[in-house]
C-alpha cells in the first residue's frame, strides 16, 4: 500500500490537482467525495480533474473502484442539495423582484422559463447533471421551483452516477494518462460556455432591436398626432 499511495501523491505535484490528490491520499474515498461536493458548490473547481484522478487512484489500489464511485456520487448529491436549498430559501418572489430590475427582460420571460421548468424539470435535472457548467447550476432553479426533494435527490443521484462513472472509469483505464480527460472535458466546457454567450448575445440584440422599433413607432405616432 505505501508505494501505491506514493504513486498517487507524486503524480500531480502542485496546483488544484495536487490538492485533490492530497485529499484522496489522506482521506481516501471521503476525500474524493469532499472534493466533488466543493466542486458542486464552486463550479470553477474542475470535476474533470477530480474524477479521473480518483479513478487513477483506484487503479493504483489507493482506494477501491466501488469506493471511488460511491463517495464521488455522494459528494455530488450533497453539493447539489445545498444549492437546492439555496434556491428554495432565495424563493420565487425574490427572483421576480430581481428580474423586474434587470434591463432588457420582461416578467413574461421568467414566467415562460418557470412554465418550461414545470414541464421539463425532471429531464433538466437528470440531463443537466451530465453537462459541464449546468451540472451545478441546475440545482438552484429546482430549489426555487420547489421540486419535490425526494425526486430531486433521485434524479441527481442517477445523473451524477453516470457523469462520475464515465470520468472515474476513464481515469481508471487511462492510468497515468488520466489528465487526458481534463483536456477533452475542458474543451466541452468551453463549447458549452460559448453557446451560452452566443445565446445571451442574441437575446440582448433582439431585445435592443425590438425596443428600437417600438420606440420608432411611438415617435412616429406622436409626430402624426401633432401634424393632424
Amino acid at each position: 500500500m505505501p508505494h501505491t499511495v506514493l504513486a498517487i501523491a507524486q503524480q500531480p505535484a502542485d496546483g488544484f490537482a495536487g490538492w485533490a490528490a492530497d485529499l484522496v491520499d489522506t482521506l481516501g474515498g471521503p476525500g474524493a467525495g469532499l472534493a466533488i461536493a466543493l466542486e458542486n458548490l464552486f463550479p470553477p473547481l474542475p470535476s474533470e480533474v477530480i474524477l479521473p484522478l480518483t479513478g487513477f487512484a483506484a487503479g493504483q489500489g489507493v482506494i477501491s473502484l466501488a469506493s471511488a464511485l460511491t463517495w464521488t456520487t455522494l459528494g455530488s448529491v450533497l453539493g447539489a442539495v445545498v444549492l437546492y436549498w439555496f434556491g428554495a430559501l432565495f424563493g420565487r418572489e425574490r427572483m421576480h423582484a430581481i428580474w423586474a430590475r434587470l434591463p432588457l427582460v420582461k416578467a413574461s420571460d421568467l414566467e415562460r422559463t418557470e412554465a418550461w421548468f414545470a414541464r421539463h424539470g425532471t429531464k433538466a435535472v437528470l440531463l443537466g447533471r451530465m453537462v459541464p457548467i449546468f451540472r451545478s447550476l441546475i440545482s438552484v432553479p429546482a430549489g426555487v421551483q420547489r421540486m419535490p426533494l425526494p425526486a430531486f435527490v433521485m434524479l441527481t443521484t442517477l445523473g451524477s452516477l453516470v457523469w462520475n462513472g464515465v470520468l472515474v472509469m476513464a481515469g481508471f483505464l487511462l492510468g497515468d494518462r488520466w489528465d487526458v480527460v481534463e483536456t477533452y472535458v475542458g474543451l466541452l466546457s468551453k463549447v458549452v460556455l460559448a453557446l451560452v454567450v452566443l445565446a445571451a448575445t442574441g437575446y440582448v440584440t433582439l431585445r435592443w432591436r425590438g425596443r428600437g422599433r417600438s420606440g420608432g413607432r411611438g415617435a412616429g405616432a406622436a409626430q402624426h398626432r401633432r401634424t393632424r
